[in-house]
């Protein structure tokens, strides 16, 4: 029964200290989702071609 207890209280600190951390870094994170846009469609693309060409 502790032991539960404990892997919730560490699970619970490890989202709220993530939560913080995507809160505090929010401009970072969302330059770097548009930074990697460009090679996620550029991705998608080829992976479209390589269906196209079997």
């Amino acid at each position: 029964m502790a032991s539960k207890l404990i892997k919730a209280l560490i699970g619970v600190s490890l989202v709220l200290i993530g939560a913080w951390l995507v809160y505090l870094w929010w401009g970072d994170l969302l330059a770097l989702v548009r930074g990697g846009l460009g090679f996620f469609l550029v991705l998608c693309g080829v992976i479209a071609f390589a269906l196209i060409a079997d």
